[in-house]
């Protein structure tokens, strides 16, 4: 074992590369299912009859003349409808302005003076578990902040980007707040349980019981791989470009930009929160009232917020550097203004081409519904299953992990995979909640570890961002591992305890019926 991976050390191949070869390889493989007609028919559930419909699933090659059709027609479309690419762009407009102004060095040093690293790392990593409600924009805002918060710590960047992304991607499955994923699930989920009772209902605050300490012991055991394994593993960082100089105390001009930036940044806080309090006065503007939960009228599809929360976090940002700077007199005039914005998109060429890269093999994949699959395939093992009790509980977590691989995305897989997980376990004893609990969970634990989740482009552009030596992909994805085998470990006691127990997931909820 340890041949191969010094062998793998050598080669470290860049991942621009990985992701050419990955999408080669994928190209090849939907060829060669085509030959063999590979298919799959499974019974889905019609979210507006209530009732099972026979559904098939067939590869779409892209070795024929549609595919390659498809190929060449919707590269660079697919590219620029690419998410993490527009929210990277812009949100790094805003970290610019904090960074350059001053306002990022300042307000970490404000913050962890007089606070030892442990702690300041699992208070971050706290608030990216928490952050992860927003769903994907956590990724872009978050990675590069924690990445400066290290770097003005004089530790290692690297480490926080680790620490970020793993706290991050293992967040979607431990949350104290009800994510609009989450949300989104719990109508599939209602709908597959009324197939064995037909007035099942769920409860928004159905999981709050075992995500209060769910959050709090995994936000610890992320801490512990961080600074245990992690940090002594990729030891100092040293910017030849850029020294930190000490600092022991704010200066007046310091103080006074933190009031400026602190007085800008609550005046516009009250308006923006006054405009998502549901109906209030003049206010509410940003929420989708044609929604019934709160979370869904914040973050659904057609609400202001939803479509307008990454300018809302730029201009705070903005806001917040431009103030900070014109406080401290670091910012004199337009062009510092101009040349700020500007400084974190400062070499970001392969950034872009990566970015590309990944678009492209994410947007083919999912165009031969390989993914779809061969979730539809797990969707009739279970379905067809004879488990019960433990053995049911560790094939469906065994599914939801394996099946996220090459499809991450929750609701499409749980549209799939519902109809199958929600009345097996019924049947077996357990609640419906707990059927989309351990599907969450299983689902969260393999998402920091699949090039396939769109966001994992932005975490290992920051890491090549920060290594002279280059990191490749499969490096970037053992640094995952040990992150998700302690949670792999603190979910299984956790999920068992519950059941075993029978203590109640929520409010309203229960682990068995």
């Amino acid at each position: 074992m340890k041949r191969f991976k010094r062998i793998g050390e050598k080669i470290k191949m860049h991942p621009i590369m990985a992701f050419l070869i990955m999408t080669a390889f994928v190209i090849v493989l939907s060829g060669i299912l085509d030959v063999f007609d590979a298919s799959v028919t499974y019974n889905k559930v019609n979210l507006k009859t209530g009732g099972y419909e026979s559904t098939l699933v067939t590869v779409e090659s892209l070795l024929n003349l549609s595919g390659i059709k498809y190929i060449f027609s919707n590269t660079v479309s697919n590219f620029v409808s690419f998410t993490p690419l527009s929210m990277l762009l812009i949100v790094l407009i805003g970290i610019s302005i904090m960074d350059r102004s001053g306002f990022l060095d300042t307000i970490f040093f404000l913050l962890t003076k007089n606070m030892p690293k442990t702690a300041v790392t699992f208070i971050f990593t706290l608030i990216c578990i928490m952050t992860s409600i927003t769903g994907d924009l956590c990724f872009v805002v978050m990675i590069p902040l924690e990445a400066l918060l290290f770097k003005y710590g004089k530790r290692n960047p690297k480490v926080g980007i680790i620490s970020a992304f793993a706290a991050l991607s293992l967040g979607y499955g431990m949350n104290i707040l009800i994510s609009s994923t989450d949300s989104t699930m719990i109508t599939s989920t209602e709908q597959a349980a009324r197939i064995i009772s037909t007035l099942y209902s769920i409860n928004s605050s159905c999981f709050i019981f075992i995500m209060i300490p769910a959050t709090l012991i995994g936000a610890a055991l992320i801490t512990y791989v961080t600074e245990r394994i992690i940090a002594p593993k990729l030891g100092k960082y040293e910017d030849e470009e850029e020294i930190i100089q000490d600092k022991e105390k704010l200066t007046r001009r310091e103080v006074k930009g933190l009031l400026f930036a602190g007085i800008g940044a609550l005046i516009y806080l009250i308006i923006f929160i006054y405009n998502i309090i549901p109906n209030a006065p003049l206010g509410g503007n940003l929420l989708d009232y044609s929604q019934n939960r709160y979370i869904d009228k914040l973050f659904g599809y057609d609400s202001f917020f939803n479509s307008g929360f990454v300018f809302v976090i730029t201009f705070l940002f903005f806001l917040c550097g431009l103030l900070y700077g014109i406080g401290t007199k670091t910012v004199k005039n337009h062009r510092d203004i101009c040349d700020y914005l500007s400084h974190s998109l400062d070499g970001i060429g392969k950034v872009i081409v990566l970015l590309f890269c990944a678009s492209t093999f994410i947007s083919l994949l999912k165009y031969t519904n390989i993914g779809t699959l061969i979730t539809a395939y797990f969707a009739n093992i279970i379905f067809n299953s004879s488990f019960t009790n433990i053995p049911l509980l560790i094939l469906v977590l065994f599914v939801s992990i394996i099946s996220a691989i090459l499809l991450p995305s929750f609701v499409s897989r749980w549209n799939i995979l519902s109809g199958s997980i929600v009345p097996v376990m019924m049947s077996s004893g357990f609640s419906a909640e707990f059927a989309q609990l351990v599907f969450t969970v299983g689902s969260s634990l393999i998402y920091p570890l699949t090039p396939v989740m769109a966001y994992f482009v932005i975490y290992i552009s920051f890491l090549e961002k920060y290594d002279k030596e280059g990191i490749g992909v499969a490096r970037s994805i053992r640094y995952m591992i040990p992150y998700c085998l302690i949670m792999l470990g603190m979910w299984f006691i956790l999920l068992l305890l519950w059941y075993v127990i029978g203590i109640p997931l929520g409010l309203s909820s229960g682990s068995v019926l």
